[in-house]
């Protein structure tokens, strides 16, 4: 088993060493990686900064916390009712509704509410620092009825919940779960099997969520819908709206400009399907739609159910006074493999986030002066811009999420 190991530990350190070292490539390859060890020591600088405030700023509540614990401050009655109001949008979904004032620690609630929601609201305001004593003068609905403030559905109102329990995570715990993470991998490393990969499993799972800020259904893609990978970017081009517009929305346009993609095929009534080279040059196709299309405005649309790479993007094109037009490009997807299968990608060049800002750069170099290059595709060749636009008629779709 041994001797297995160090075999295809030597396969893998010689395919490495020809990816990275190939006569063509593997200049720009090394100078991506070079770039992406910088990016993240820059991160972990942003990083231990943000940490350093957080950890700062949750001594001081403390602090603040312990000292009200001894002695009572006396409270502004109008920032009591701004701190009441603060929370109580928490537990109720019409807040506006419910009027509140203060006197010398006593709050007075009154207006329309629903019977579901008294008890919480009073819970809430009841623990707001300064507040003595809470009046209870609310009209009570068990529906809303004809009760003007109460149409509506309102917000879903999550409560308070505990930082661990939210998508984002503040520095602090992000610290904390890391830690705990990396000492159950320690741990795991002086089990015996299958404990060892127990511990060591949860705790990859657990640095891993630490040092991304992602959910687990979005760094693993399972249950994470369409959105593991957010990307945005903005673009001026110096040209028209309405030709840059035109250019996009023409399907025959994209593999002048999107080196992976070999195929677009269009469906009819908004859909299309897509055709691209993923890693190690092995296709991936997924089917899209159009869920907005207006000319010379914006492009939008979401990867049909069952694509093999769902994504959902957003394209709005704005002119300038001077002439251009701005390109704002959103774009949210999840690769095989969530985030970590795109981290797996992006070693070798061949995530969507990286190829899209290739793709732009030859766009914008094919529609303001004809000519683009391709890596990998040969030298700089003449386009006729004119004559690939089309009528925007004809609309594109997710060209921007291959990869």
């Amino acid at each position: 088993m041994d001797r297995g190991m160090t075999l295809l530990g030597g396969i893998g350190f010689g395919a490495g060493l020809m990816y990275f070292c190939d006569p063509q490539m593997g200049r720009r390859r090394r100078a991506k990686v070079g770039d992406a060890i910088a990016g993240f020591f820059n991160e972990m600088g942003e990083g231990l900064c943000g940490l350093g405030d957080d950890l700062r700023n949750r001594a001081r509540g403390l602090a603040a916390q312990a000292r009200s614990a001894f002695r009572r401050d006396e409270v502004d009655d109008r920032v009591l009712v701004e701190r009441v109001r603060s929370k109580m949008g928490r537990v109720v979904s019409h807040p506006g509704a419910i009027e509140v004032t203060a006197r010398e620690g006593r709050v007075t609630l009154s207006g329309p509410i629903l019977a579901h929601e008294v008890d919480d609201l009073l819970c809430c305001v009841s623990s707001v620092s300064g507040v003595c004593d809470v009046e209870n003068r609310l009209d009570v609905h068990q529906e809303p009825g004809n009760v003007a403030a109460l149409q509506g559905s309102g917000r879903r109102r999550p409560g308070a919940r505990a930082d661990i329990m939210q998508e984002n995570w503040s520095p602090t715990t992000r610290l904390a779960v890391g830690a705990g993470g990396c000492a159950l991998i320690a741990w795991g490393l002086g089990q015996d099997f299958p404990w060892s990969c127990v511990f060591g499993t949860a705790g990859l799972a657990l640095a891993a969520r630490a040092a991304t800020n992602r959910s687990f259904a979005r760094l693993t893609g399972l249950g994470g819908g369409r959105r593991a990978i957010d990307v945005q970017k903005t673009l001026m081009i110096d040209g028209p709206v309405d030709g840059v517009f035109r250019f996009w929305a023409n399907y025959a346009n994209f593999p002048r400009f999107m080196s992976h993609v070999r195929e677009v095929r269009d469906l009819g009534r908004g859909r299309s399907h897509w055709v691209v080279s993923g890693l190690a040059g092995v296709p991936v196709s997924w089917d899209a739609v159009l869920t907005r299309f207006e000319a010379n405005r914006v492009i939008a649309w979401r990867s049909e159910p069952g694509s093999t790479i769902a994504n959902v993007g957003f394209l709005r094109f704005e002119a300038m006074p001077d002439g251009r037009t701005r390109v704002t490009i959103r774009l949210s997807y999840n690769p095989p493999g969530g985030a970590l299968g795109h981290l797996a990608a992006r070693l070798f060049g061949a995530d969507a986030k990286s190829s899209l800002d290739e793709d732009l750069v030859r766009f914008k170099s094919l529609i303001e002066n004809g000519l683009t290059s391709a890596p990998g595709k040969g030298s700089v060749a003449r386009q006729d811009i004119a004559g690939g636009s089309a009528a925007a008629g004809q609309p594109a779709t997710a060209g921007a999420a291959h990869g």
